[in-house]
């Protein structure tokens, strides 16, 4: 009968503990937006590759116009 009563406690300090990190993340406003972060994934991808004619451009101008070299 003690461990039940161990274990209701530790439930009840478990859900306390969720509560106060959800009024925590309300207070911080980290809910505003949640729409958001599906997209934040896809745009780092798209920051980081180069478009097509820019990487064609910057080839010939490195290489001085030329045919590639093998």
């Amino acid at each position: 009968m003690e461990l039940t009563w161990i274990a209701v406690l530790a439930s009840l300090m478990m859900a306390a503990a969720a509560v106060c990190v959800f009024i925590f993340a309300v207070k911080k406003d980290y809910f505003r937006n949640i729409e958001d972060a599906k997209y934040q994934v896809f745009w780092s991808d798209l920051d980081d590759r180069p478009l097509p004619h820019a990487a064609a451009a910057q080839e010939k101008h490195n290489d001085g116009g030329s045919a590639p070299s093998r």
